[in-house]
């Protein structure tokens, strides 16, 4: 079973910067890619970024320019999510996600239990 563990989250004031780390349990998974997720109070969990395993990156619309996902190249299966310029709406439980696709077309997801960001105005 693999695990994926959150960390760096915190409380910050607007206009701070955290950075998220995700580290996956397993290294000897290939996964397809790795990504962000966050849920606010009330609100459906919402995509934030990925990073495919060439390194290609995708990013919600409203974290373009403020946050960055990158891989640790010395460790597999570790990503981080770099978030500047943080907003009291960025406030949120953030989940690492990780997505394998076998060779023979299985889909797996994993999640992390999450991380609080806490952005005071």
């Amino acid at each position: 079973q693999v695990q994926l563990v959150e960390s760096g989250g915190g409380l910050v004031q607007a206009g701070a910067s955290l950075r998220l780390s995700c580290a996956a349990s397993e290294v000897s998974f290939n996964f397809n890619a790795m990504g962000w997720y966050r849920q606010a109070p009330g609100k459906q969990r919402e995509f934030v970024a990925t990073i495919s395993s060439t390194g290609r990156t995708d990013y919600a619309d409203s974290m373009k320019g403020r946050f960055t996902i990158s891989r640790d190249n010395a460790k597999k299966n570790t990503v981080y999510l770099q978030m500047n310029s943080l907003k009291p709406e960025d406030t949120a439980v953030y989940y690492c996600n990780a997505g394998l696709v076998t060779p023979f077309g299985q889909n797996y997801d994993y999640w992390g239990q999450g991380t609080q960001v806490t952005v005071s105005a």
